[in-house]
């Protein structure tokens, strides 16, 4: 580029592609976070997974044992059952809101840097197929609980 005294910087397109190259490594840095956000709520899920099934065989275990006259009372050990499950559902909806109030930020910012040019922004956030999972998973935890506490529903006795 020539100055008004017709001089040329020869660092002028060195800048304008160092900037260029700090835009798109700002942008693969929104994607990379973005993983490490589906990552997490990865984390939740099997912790979550963990105490409803454990939660729900012991349950389960138990209330059979009664059933078949072995324990004269499953009461604590259901209670205990029942409290891990809505443990684990707990973790789950504290995830499932953590993640999508995380989403929104991340979203709000990189769409505030595409607006003031300072990244591309050209590719979009697929859909979370980990938040689509998660959310069936808290489905079956209410159906567990439900059947756990009132008897019904599809794995009732």
């Amino acid at each position: 580029m020539a100055d008004d005294k017709g001089w040329v910087d020869p660092g002028a397109d060195f800048d304008r592609v160092s900037v260029e190259l700090s835009s798109r490594r700002t942008g693969m840095s929104f994607q990379r976070t973005r993983m490490s956000a589906e990552r997490t709520l990865m984390s939740v899920i099997r912790t979550s997974l963990s105490l409803i099934g454990f939660g729900f065989t012991i349950f389960q275990v138990f209330q059979k044992l009664h059933d078949m006259q072995v324990v004269k009372s499953s009461m604590a050990a259901r209670r205990f059952g029942e409290a891990l499950v809505l443990i684990g559902i707990a973790m789950l909806v504290s995830g499932i809101v953590y993640h999508c109030t995380f989403m929104a930020g991340l979203r709000a910012e990189r769409k505030m840097l595409k607006s003031q040019g300072l990244i591309h922004a050209e590719s979009q956030f697929p859909p979370s197929l980990t938040l689509a999972v998660a959310l069936l998973l808290l489905l079956l935890g209410f159906l567990a609980i439900s059947s756990m506490v009132f008897d019904m529903g599809p794995f009732g006795s």
